[in-house]
């Protein structure tokens, strides 16, 4: 399976029917989810685009905490499942939407927050989505970015589809500075335990990167 550009990707659609069947999914999303609860603020003027949110694990969490969530994906078939969730649980703030995000034009908004988890290490070039997501939030919108910290390749049993083997934080700052955002800090988020290609059960850190596009937050003084 290959994205717009070519390149190979992973095939989400045909994971998607049984992705939420692992626990650690599960149990890593809640840590996100919590460690962005803490490091964002959040309430019910919060218009909200999340990137890569396959099923929906992230969404759903903080979809409570937000006023409007769109849920953006390339696979269909993650989305699909997404939609019947939100369809079962009757809430009407949140849509998804298929977006190509690493070709793609993102959904315009302008947002407050834009959010993603482990899905930054399947874009080939950060540095050019990092400009795209700055474009699209209001002055004083936020970015809560959580991916793995750079690894050897062992996080994925397979790794078609993954461009980056985790990422340094500090230059992961830095590609962010750069396009344009201010106050840059990162977090760890979690702790992952998962048994290695080499066999025995390895830890890899999750962390959380924030930060925010200058001025004042739409409504506030």
């Amino acid at each position: 399976m290959t994205g717009s550009d070519g390149a190979p990707r992973r095939d989400f659609d045909h994971a998607a029917s049984s992705w939420d069947e692992k626990p650690e999914r599960v149990r890593l999303a809640g840590d996100v989810a919590g460690a962005i609860v803490r490091e964002v603020p959040l309430d019910h003027r919060t218009d909200c685009l999340e990137l890569g949110c396959g099923t929906g694990l992230l969404t759903l969490l903080l979809a409570p905490k937000v006023g409007t969530l769109t849920a953006a994906d390339g696979s269909r078939g993650m989305l699909e499942v997404l939609d019947k969730k939100i369809e079962r649980m009757g809430w009407k703030g949140v849509k998804t939407l298929q977006v190509d995000i690493e070709t793609g034009p993102l959904p315009g908004g302008p947002y407050h927050l834009v959010m993603s988890s482990m899905t930054l290490h399947h874009i080939r070039n950060i540095p050019a989505l990092l400009r795209r997501i700055f474009a699209v939030l209001h002055p004083g919108g936020r970015i809560a970015l959580a991916d793995l910290d750079a690894e050897e390749g062992r996080f994925h049993r397979d790794n078609q589809g993954v461009f980056h083997f985790g990422f340094d934080r500090s230059s992961l700052a830095g590609d962010a500075a750069t396009a344009g955002f201010e106050s840059v800090g990162t977090t760890t988020a979690a702790r992952v335990l998962k048994e290695a290609k080499s066999g025995g059960i390895r830890e890899f850190t999750v962390f959380l990167l924030t930060a925010r596009k200058p001025g004042n937050r739409e409504g506030t003084p």
